[in-house]
């Protein structure tokens, strides 16, 4: 059985385990890297993480329907309406009506918004392209079945923990928040009593 330091960085007697601990580790720190990268643009924007995730969603379906944005997101249709709303007063969407089924209002960016993020994501997504020119064919397949796999396991990751909360387990979910609020509650009163 592998320790948890093991586990994380790979048995140093094996080189294989090794790399394999640090494809591990790099998948860890590109999410972080993501994350602050994101964070940075939704500050520029002056927009939350929620919505700069769901002004994604929008970007990268090119126009989608609130309820499928909700989806997407994994947000409850109000929490997506309340986003659409703030997304819409910042001026990056806006509502239209979906020229197949004029019933149906779908979700677009602005131009100004296009505009903007390809502006911000503009150096990245270069150099990102170059670093990519850079591997064979071969080379290419593996790395894009590799992230696929990784963001479908990411994705089964979070419905299982959804799926804690509306199952049996969802006692322990709230047990957990409970006892971390508490753990806040009294390292605050010990830093306002110092």
């Amino acid at each position: 059985m592998l320790s948890g330091s093991e586990r994380r960085f790979g048995r140093e007697d094996d080189p294989r385990e090794q790399v394999l601990a640090e494809i591990r580790e790099e998948l860890r720190l590109h999410g972080v890297a993501g994350d602050i990268a994101d964070q940075a643009v939704a500050d520029y924007l002056g927009i939350n993480r929620t919505d700069m995730r769901c002004l994604d969603i929008i970007e990268r379906l090119d126009g989608v329907s609130a309820g499928r944005l909700a989806r997407e997101a994994s947000l409850s249709t109000g929490a997506v309406t309340t986003v659409i709303d703030r997304l819409a007063r910042a001026g990056l969407a806006r509502r239209v009506s979906d020229a197949a089924d004029r019933r149906r209002v779908l979700v677009e960016l602005t131009d100004e918004a296009r505009a903007a993020t390809g502006d911000l994501y503009a150096p990245l997504s270069d150099a990102m392209a170059a670093q990519g020119e850079a591997l064979g064919e071969d080379d290419a397949l593996v790395v894009r079945d590799f992230l696929r796999e990784a963001r479908r396991l990411r994705e089964a990751h979070a419905e299982r923990i959804r799926g804690r909360l509306r199952g049996g387990q969802e006692g322990d979910a709230a047990s957990y928040r409970s006892a971390r609020s508490s753990s806040r509650s009294a390292s605050d009163s010990m830093r306002v009593n110092r």
